[in-house]
Parts: structure tokens; sequence; C-alpha cells
């Protein structure tokens, strides 16, 4: 299935029924004064988060979405029924912004959230609320309300524990393979990842972390070079980062130092939260070097960057080194649970 994470839609809620105008008119009841029942509300449009859903490529063949109007009201001060609320499932992860405003409505992160995006009509009044002492056969009802028109940008960040960023080539699709059970596309020309990808990495039986991949970096990519920074924004749920050096690159014209300041500056580009975040060094593909030789270009690295985070030396080909880096992975985000378990704890 297609990778998709924008979309726009427009919701149409559902119209009020009108109010009615009648007269009770039965055998031997002259004059039975106003009966006429009340519209039925329009119907509303709900998002509802589906865990089963992971793009919104079904929102390119569908654009549009109404809700039931309220039936009109009727005579012997029947209600009309109200129209059935619409919910449209989309996937865990997304966010909503109202198109018109740029106001963000909500952000579905939990399977079955459900949010109100458009609300439906009211149904008109019929004529048997408005008799009085000086007025018993009023001739007046009302419409129903219109119901609420929407247009809506909708955009779906993924759910990761873990992001993995670097350069194209750098070896993050085959690192991902190695540590969990999902199987990106691999191959030997940049660029051959086109979408983020999610792998479930298990440390034991019930310790596991989600680890995001995402399309490499060139530099310029907050200008539109290479895949631009599109994507980037899959990286701000995350907790943790794992940037990804290949540490024995084809073209040595750049150096170690220099192409991790190069990701830096995209990152900066794009939303400085991010480079905020927790970020680890991870050096690949150290199977294509001398032994000693990769420990040694990480503890120059290291010096040049006045590096204060953990640097780990890895080869996701060979699967070399990764025991480390994944129970310290586990460890920092259960740390980090904890934390966050305490702060909720703390504010209740």
């Amino acid at each position: 299935m297609k990778f998709v994470d924008e979309a726009r839609i427009e919701v149409h809620a559902g119209k009020g029924g009108n109010g009615a105008i009648s007269f009770r008119r039965e055998k031997f009841i002259p004059l039975g004064g106003p009966d006429g029942g009340d519209g039925g509300d329009g119907g509303s449009i709900w998002l509802v988060a589906n865990e089963g859903l992971n793009t919104l490529v079904d929102f390119r063949h569908q654009r549009v979405f109404r809700a039931e109007r309220g039936q009109n009201g009727m005579s012997r001060q029947c209600y009309g029924k109200g129209g059935a609320d619409l919910e449209i499932r989309v996937p865990v992860g997304t966010v909503v912004v109202d198109a018109g405003t740029d106001e963000v409505i909500g952000d579905l992160t939990r399977h079955g959230e459900r949010l109100l995006v458009a609300r439906g009509g009211e149904g008109g009044k019929g004529n048997v609320h408005f008799k009085s002492s000086v007025n018993r056969a009023p001739r007046k009802a009302t419409p129903g309300t219109p119901g609420e028109v929407r247009e809506l940008a909708l955009e779906l960040k993924v759910l990761a524990d873990v992001g993995l960023l670097g350069f194209p080539n750098a070896g993050k699709s085959t690192l991902i393979r190695a540590v969990s059970a999902a199987t990106p596309k691999v191959a030997d020309y940049p660029f051959t990842t086109l979408h983020p990808n999610l792998g479930v990495v298990r440390i034991d039986t019930d310790r596991s972390f989600v680890v995001a991949d995402i399309p490499g970096l060139i530099e310029g990519a907050s200008e539109g070079a290479g895949l631009g920074v599109h994507f980037l924004k899959h990286l701000q749920r995350t907790h943790l980062l794992w940037h990804v050096v290949d540490v024995a690159p084809f073209d040595e014209s750049q150096s170690l130092g220099r192409q991790v300041r190069a990701i830096e500056r995209e990152l900066k580009a794009f939303d400085a939260s991010l480079i905020e975040k927790p970020r680890w060094l991870v050096l690949n593909k150290a199977d294509l070097l001398p032994e000693g030789e990769a420990q040694a270009k990480a503890k120059a690295l290291k010096k040049s960057l006045r590096w204060k985070g953990p640097v780990y030396v890895v080869s996701g080909l060979a699967r070399e080194g990764l025991d480390a880096l994944l129970f310290d992975t586990m460890m920092a985000l259960e740390t980090m649970r904890r934390a966050a378990d305490a702060g909720d704890e703390g504010s209740d």
C-alpha cells in the first residue's frame, strides 16, 4: 500500500430538520390548537483513531464527507429523527488542522480516541412552542440550523520511540533490518528509502521499543534538495534519535564531523526542538574497516565534535556491536517512561 502522510478533506455536518406548523384536527374537537413538532438535529462528524491503519491513502479517493440531515418535525407533536453521526477512521498519530485558520483541532494518539470536527445543526422549533394566551394559533416555526462545514488538513506523524536519521546510504535500513523484523528496501544507491519504515525491537518478553527509519537527508534538504525535510516531522514524536554515520564512506572528501554538523543544520532549520532531543551517534559499517580503525575514528570524532553523548560503533550488516546499543536504548527509554509517569501522577 502506498504511504501517504498528508491529505485534505471537506466535512459537512448534517443540517437540522425544520420545525413543523400543524394544528390538531380531530372530530368533535374544534380549535384543537398547534401541534407541530420539532425537527431532528443534524448528524455530527467525528474522526476516530484506528491502529489498523498506517496511511492516509484512502483520502486520495474520497475527499468530501457528509453526515445525515435531521428529519423535519411532524404533526401531533412528533419530533423529527436526528441524523446519524458519521465516523471517519484515521491512523493513530494523525494531527488535524483547520485548513482555513491553521488552528490545530486535535491530535489523535491513542486507538479509539475520537475527535469532533463538525457539529450537526440544531433542529428547528415547531409551532407548538409559540402558543400563548394572546396567540392561540401561531403560524410560526423555525428552520433547522446548518451543520458546520470545514476543510481539514490531516497530517500523519508516526508513533515511535527511536528515530533514525543520517545521510543516504549511511546504512539506516540495514540497521533497522538487523534489530527488528522490518524489511525496508536495501540497495547500493542513495534514497532507497522513500517513506518511513517502522520496526519493533524486542529485548525481552515484555520489553520492546519501536524504531522509525526515515529517508536520508543531504545538505540543503531544508531548501528542498533531495527528498527535502518532508519526513522529519515523523521524528517529532520520538524520545531518542540514533544519528547514523557511515564510518567508511566511499567519498572521504567530507569528514565525519562535517557530516554530523550538516545534519544538525538541517534539523535546526526544520524544527529547533529536534536538536534538543537526546541524540546518540551510531557509527555504522565498521565491518568495512580493519580491526581497531573504526574505534579510533570514533574517538577522534568524539574529540573533534566535543561530543558529550554516547557513541556506538556497529555493523548492521554483520550484526556486530548491536547488543550494547539496544540494551542501553531500552534502559534509557524505560527511565524516560518512569519520569513521564511520575510527572503525570504529580500533576493529578
